[in-house]
């Protein structure tokens, strides 16, 4: 198969995957940052599992959308939509976004964009997103699957990052316009 014989579902995946690969050259810059700068890692021996998930996740969806695929343009637009609540958590967090739980001491909680209302928004959009694109292309034995897995991964890791915020100050957290200080 060239290039030119790829599907629209297949292209879709193809953007998927670069804005991934850009997301985790951000994030690896955002980390470099913020450990240089006092900050660090909390419960480190989850990430290779979310890695491996999302990777996989992405193979098999490549994998079965194959050029005959129906497209379920609703569920796609769904999708869509995720990516603007995505970027919308990206932007709240600002250079403190990562994919690894970064602790940055003493540094007050975020409190605006979609953190007024969800204390983690950026897990319900991957929780969303690992759901719908699958069901974007009839795949739901593949949503079940990786929704499941997701489940599992992610109960380990908001956990770890509950423990990790409940050290933060709770008082003069960080609304929008102000920058989160770095100790």
């Amino acid at each position: 198969m060239t290039i030119l014989e790829l599907n629209i579902g297949q292209w879709v995946l193809i953007l998927v995957m670069v804005q991934r690969l850009a997301e985790l050259v951000v994030a690896k810059r955002n980390t470099k940052r913020l450990l240089a700068n006092g900050a660090h890692e909390v419960g480190a021996g989850h990430y290779p599992l979310i890695v491996i998930l999302h990777a996989s996740w992405i193979a098999v969806l490549f994998y079965f959308v194959q050029t005959t695929a129906t497209i379920l343009w609703p569920l796609l637009g769904v999708f869509l939509v995720l990516q603007g609540v995505r970027v919308w958590v990206l932007l709240s967090l600002g250079d403190y976004w990562t994919t690894r739980i970064i602790c940055v001491p003493d540094a007050p909680l975020i409190t605006h964009g979609p953190y007024r209302w969800v204390r983690h928004p950026n897990y319900l959009v991957v929780i969303a997103e690992i759901a719908v694109l699958p069901l974007a292309f009839g795949l739901w034995d593949v949503a079940i699957f990786f929704s499941i897995a997701n489940g599992l991964v992610l109960f380990w890791r908001i956990r770890l990052e509950n423990a990790s915020l409940s050290n933060r100050p709770q008082k003069n957290s960080i609304s929008q316009g102000q920058d989160l200080p770095i100790n």
